[in-house]
């Protein structure tokens, strides 16, 4: 751990708030790190300034201030444009035609087409090369999955920045940071409880409640298979019902100028895509996936890069210490993949040897509102959502969900905008 904050601080010049909540899983974190600096440091097809920008303009989708102050000072410093930071229309005609993309990548994924991308290859003198765009994508979808865990997580700013306080986990008493992260924090490692004074015993009857149904679920797929037609029709019901998750407090947050100024289209946001009459074919995985398509397509136009994403979306998937709340020794495969595909599925992807119908079982109401606001719209994420899912859980465990989150909604971006170039290319 103390090697993985060594390294951060030698890639970034600082330990930000997001490296320190990530390190209650070092694995993923060891990871994360060295996609982030190849991403933004190493030989790559953008300049680094512009590197820098494009992260700004995909975290001011979300209005996540915390990331655009960052990737502020940190494009000041490689030497970019003070002037591009006064607003896009400012920024070169070759950033401001990513605008498009960056919005629709960040709200609606499933709209991008072959037509977007040929808007950014053809734009004559202000044109994307495809290795560029790549770069560019990848970006984007980086810090709009980003934005969602800072937001999902309630990071605030460092101690030395506007509002910035120093990280503490709530539960946790007597322990500094160093004690809970090292991989055995089950004993040392308070559970989050509810504001809202919520029995023991209560959240207690929810996890044993929860371990029932994955037996029972695991007995069932011993017993009988669905058919592929049950199949799809749960599949369909199950994105049905996504559309109707929302949480009590879903009300507008208005950004402000200091970060709406880097986005235009400040209207532009999150929408069901079954909604007002529109349909969005479903979106097969066996027909586009990242392991047979996607990644090769990034590799191939932007080395390595495809390889380094492959590994932390692996990391997060498979990441257990077969723990649930109070329980040792628990297979949690069942409950990852239901998270996985729940949020596959509100993006209208679909995998035919899934049972959708296990995603009900296993999700409960609370915990799909904070999932879809993290995913969908991250700027609305209250704390009394996170207290209310899990509430027996642990800090590390919901920091584990949040991981899941991030990189099923990069990997669903990842897939629109890849197929789009793959379609634009052939």
């Amino acid at each position: 751990m103390h090697a993985l904050f060594a390294d951060s601080f030698a890639a970034l010049g600082r330990l930000d708030n997001i490296t320190l909540v990530m390190v209650f899983h070092p694995q993923y974190l060891e990871s994360f790190l060295k996609t982030q600096h190849y991403l933004l440091q190493m030989d790559g097809p953008l300049p680094l300034h512009y590197r820098h920008y494009i992260g700004i303009m995909a975290a001011a989708r979300h209005q996540c201030s915390y990331l655009v102050n960052l990737h502020v000072n940190d494009f000041l410093h490689v030497g970019g444009d003070p002037k591009w930071l006064n607003g896009l229309e400012n920024a070169p005609q070759k950033l401001q035609n990513l605008g498009e993309l960056n919005k629709v990548l960040a709200h609606r994924p499933w709209l991008i087409t072959k037509e977007h991308i040929e808007g950014l290859l053809k734009a004559e003198e202000h044109s994307w090369s495809l290795a560029e765009l790549v770069h560019a994508v990848v970006l984007l979808t980086h810090y709009h999955s980003l934005a969602s865990f800072t937001f999902g997580c309630g990071i605030s700013p460092e101690i030395h920045c506007d509002g910035g306080h120093t990280f503490r986990p709530p539960s946790v008493s007597n322990y500094c940071i160093c004690d809970i992260t090292n991989g055995n924090h089950s004993v040392d490692e308070m559970p989050v409880n509810s504001a809202e004074n919520v029995s023991v015993s209560d959240s207690f009857f929810e996890v044993e409640a929860l371990m029932e149904k994955m037996r029972q679920l695991q007995e069932c797929r011993d017993e009988e298979e669905a058919s592929q037609e049950e199949m799809a029709s749960r599949f369909e019901i199950e994105k049905r019902e996504s559309m109707f998750v929302f949480s009590s407090d879903d009300e507008e947050v208005t950004p402000a100028r200091a970060v709406s100024r880097h986005f235009e289209d400040t209207s532009y946001g999150y929408k069901d895509f079954s909604r007002h009459g529109m349909h969005v074919p479903t979106f097969r995985v066996q027909d586009y996936c990242w392991e047979d398509h996607g990644y090769s397509l990034v590799n191939r136009l932007y080395p390595d890069v495809g390889q380094l994403i492959d590994e932390k979306f692996h990391i997060a998937y498979n990441l257990t210490y077969n723990t649930m709340a109070m329980h040792k020794d628990v297979d949690t495969s069942m409950l990852r993949r239901a998270i996985w595909n729940y949020i596959h599925c509100m993006f209208g992807i679909r995998y035919d040897d899934y049972d959708y119908g296990e995603i009900n079982q296993l999700l409960d109401r609370s915990f799909k509102v904070y999932i879809k606001t993290v995913v969908c719209t991250p700027e609305k994420v209250t704390k009394r959502m996170y207290d209310s899912f899990w509430r027996q859980f642990k800090h590390s465990e919901k920091v584990h969900v949040n991981l899941l989150l991030i990189e099923a909604r990069m990997q669903a971006e990842l897939l629109y905008a890849l197929r789009a170039i793959t379609r634009y290319m052939t």
